[in-house]
């Protein structure tokens, strides 16, 4: 195993992905550090790790948020480096210079470049210096008044967006078609930027119809280099929310994705950017025109999909790059071969329009096979709570072309069986079946405006399979409990068994 300068990282997260950075961490050499909230006790990624520490409450705002006490679990068990995965803390200009100021290494890009690409106004005027095309809109970085933004309106023209300028994820925005929706408009999409990030500006944008949303992988260490991995194609998607992802994207050629990965590289180096990044870009369908949309200074949920393609462990070389070494490959490395699909399983009910869904996971059965990889967070047992996002795994499938990895996720969603709650995945199987995702003809808007999910469910045998799910865990629980031979000597499994039947029925 290797030596790394790196000993002890704290992974600042949760769920899948703090799974997916232990791993990597084990990899390369390191001990690590995980840390859970009340809700969190239980969950895979504390078993995972070298050792584990409570934050607080469940709520976020209690334990994953809480900066100081982070830091603190940092000094208590000598941890010399942290991973803040992606969500909570990850793009915290904040979070990261205090972790610095500690002594601690922070394994993502400096601060400064989370910053100026954290405001998407600021982001917008540097990519714009760099010379790379970006959707028309408002200009300014300082808080512009309603009055002037309805004024720049009819110069964007309409349909346009209104934007927060500082977080992401769909929050703050608002779809203006007409001018007479623009002062509502406005209005609440501050009220929500100012909710979500404490920040009320917000900008215009031209929205880019019929567009594909598409984004470049790039990698930089702290000696200058800097390279793209290429592009993933996001544009199934559903209220500014991925669900699929897919390297490569069906519409980009080769002299395109050099094109774009250049473009990217420009934007990253504007910034001294290093670690892993990824800079998204909306394409024009018709024309395959490409502007910027925004910066993400932080490894990405589909980060899974250009691994597989490239062959490139992200991750680790992210802990490389944070430990001061050059990047492995140059750009003429870098090669894609096949085709890799990444579906998100999110804790939803698509038959109630995604309402979020909360309860225990009975049993689970995950695919496997040639070119399947989950990443999850979850096992049986495990119980689903309101405090966190509702993803619960990755599914990955890898094949020779973009056809047979259709075929291939079709069958592992097929494969994939969670009971005891409601998922995404019957929703999926839909959408894989469509002409339109079939011939890779689809863009960011078609889950809400084109396509309608068929009522296929039995709610009496849904009701049964319910009943089944928890008389089958509760016989598994009273067997746990029950050891065979007295007078001998019970496995650590059997005696681990019964102490959470035990502690169940207590």
């Amino acid at each position: 195993m290797r030596t790394s300068k790196l000993k002890k990282v704290l992974i600042a997260n949760r769920g899948e992905i703090a799974c997916r950075i232990i791993r990597a961490c084990n990899e390369f050499g390191c001990q690590t550090v995980a840390v859970y909230s009340e809700a969190d006790r239980n969950q895979p990624h504390v078993r995972m790790a070298d050792e584990a520490w409570l934050l607080g409450p469940s709520p976020a705002r209690e334990s994953y948020l809480c900066l100081d006490k982070l830091l603190e679990v940092a000094k208590q068990s000598g941890a010399d480096a942290v991973h803040p995965g992606y969500g909570f803390l990850a793009e915290n200009e904040e979070a990261a210079e205090a972790f610095e100021a500690n002594g601690i290494v922070w394994i993502g890009p400096p601060p400064r470049a989370i910053r100026l690409m954290g405001d998407k106004l600021t982001a917008r005027a540097t990519v714009a210096a760099a010379g790379l095309p970006i959707v028309p809109g408002t200009g300014k970085t300082k808080r512009m008044t309603d009055d002037e933004l309805i004024e720049s309106a009819p110069k964007i023209g309409f349909p346009l967006l209104v934007k927060a300028a500082a977080g992401g994820g769909g929050k703050g925005m608002r779809i203006i078609r007409a001018a007479s929706e623009l002062r509502e408009g406005v209005r609440v999409a501050r009220l929500e930027a100012d909710s979500s990030f404490g920040d009320d500006r917000v900008y215009l944008e031209r929205l880019i119809t019929n567009a594909r949303h598409i984004e470049i992988q790039i990698l930089g260490d702290q000696h200058g280099n800097i390279i793209h991995l290429g592009e993933r194609d996001c544009s199934i998607q559903r209220r500014h929310q991925k669900l699929i992802e897919e390297c490569p994207s069906p519409v980009v050629d080769e002299a395109l994705r050099q094109e774009m990965g250049a473009a990217a590289i420009k934007a990253a180096h504007a910034v001294g950017y290093y670690s892993a990044g990824t800079v998204e870009f909306v394409l024009d369908n018709k024309t395959h025109e490409y502007f910027f949309l925004e910066m993400n200074t932080r490894l990405q949920v589909e980060h899974t999909v250009t691994e597989r393609v490239t062959g490139v462990d992200i991750v680790k070389e992210m802990l490389r790059v944070a430990s001061g070494e050059r990047l492995r490959y140059r750009q003429e490395d870098v090669q894609w071969k096949g085709h890799t699909i990444e579906c998100r399983i999110l804790a939803e009910n698509p038959w109630t329009n995604f309402m979020p869904s909360i309860g225990v996971i009975n049993s689970l059965t995950a695919p496997s096979g040639p070119g399947v990889r989950i990443d999850t967070g979850i096992s049986a047992g495990s119980e689903i709570t309101p405090f966190y996002d509702s993803l619960i795994a990755k599914l990955i499938v890898w094949d020779e072309t973009r056809e047979e990895a259709i075929i291939r996720m079709h069958q592992a969603l097929r494969e994939f069986q969670i009971v005891g709650i409601q998922t995404t995945i019957p929703f999926f199987l839909q959408i894989l079946e469509t002409p339109e995702f079939l011939s890779g003809n689809i863009h960011t808007k078609f889950v809400e405006d084109e396509f309608l999910l068929k009522k296929t469910r039995n709610e009496e045998l849904e009701k049964v399979a319910a009943v089944a799910s928890a008389l089958i865990a509760h016989m598994r629980r009273g067997r746990a409990t029950t050891l065979k031979n007295a007078s001998a000597h019970p496995s650590p499994w059997r005696l681990l068994g019964r102490r959470n039947a035990v502690s169940d029925r207590l």
